[in-house]
């Protein structure tokens, strides 16, 4: 996906009390058909867009934050509206909170995004069916065979300066 200066993309919540505005396109996008995304979304998958938190900016509310446990056991952050209870993001340990996975459905327009790939197919859901030609791995990958070359630099900036103390 290329990026421009004026690129923006609005989401939020059901009730609409929490709006946000992405201000660049995600780094890459992960249909995640893991057996916990399914506990976790009560569906057969969850679509995240994965972005730098300094990329998301909030126009209006606030999130509740909830720690909940995750198969890595180093757990996730789930960003909530405080009213309809819907999940907009999630933050995980590897990136901390520099970071968002923002959950796709959420955005105002959720066909601009795609999955880059299809992930944890191994126990993704029987009926459910990848379509062909679409990049799907039975558990994870190496991000330097799948990302294209702008978001891993964009990852590495990212990465880098959360390193700076």
């Amino acid at each position: 996906m290329s990026e421009t200066a004026d690129s923006f993309f609005d989401g939020g919540c059901t009730c609409r009390q929490v709006r946000y505005r992405l201000t660049a396109t995600p780094l890459f996008v992960h249909c995640c058909h893991c057996t916990w995304c399914q506990r976790e979304t009560g569906s057969a998958f969850v679509l995240n867009a994965i972005i730098e938190s300094d990329r998301v900016q909030m126009l209006q509310g606030e999130v509740d934050i909830i720690h909940t446990p995750s198969a890595s056991g180093r757990g996730q952050k789930i960003s909530r509206c405080p009213t309809c209870r819907v999940a907009v993001w999630s933050n995980y340990s590897g990136a901390g909170d520099a970071a968002r996975f923002i959950r796709v459905g959420t955005l105002d327009n959720p066909n601009r995004f795609p999955p880059d790939i299809h992930i944890f197919t191994s126990a993704k859901q029987p009926w459910v069916v990848i379509p062909p030609g679409a990049k799907a791995v039975a558990e994870y990958y190496d991000m330097n065979e799948v990302w294209p070359a702008e978001s891993l630099a964009r990852r590495n900036a990212l990465m880098a300066a959360r390193a700076t103390p």
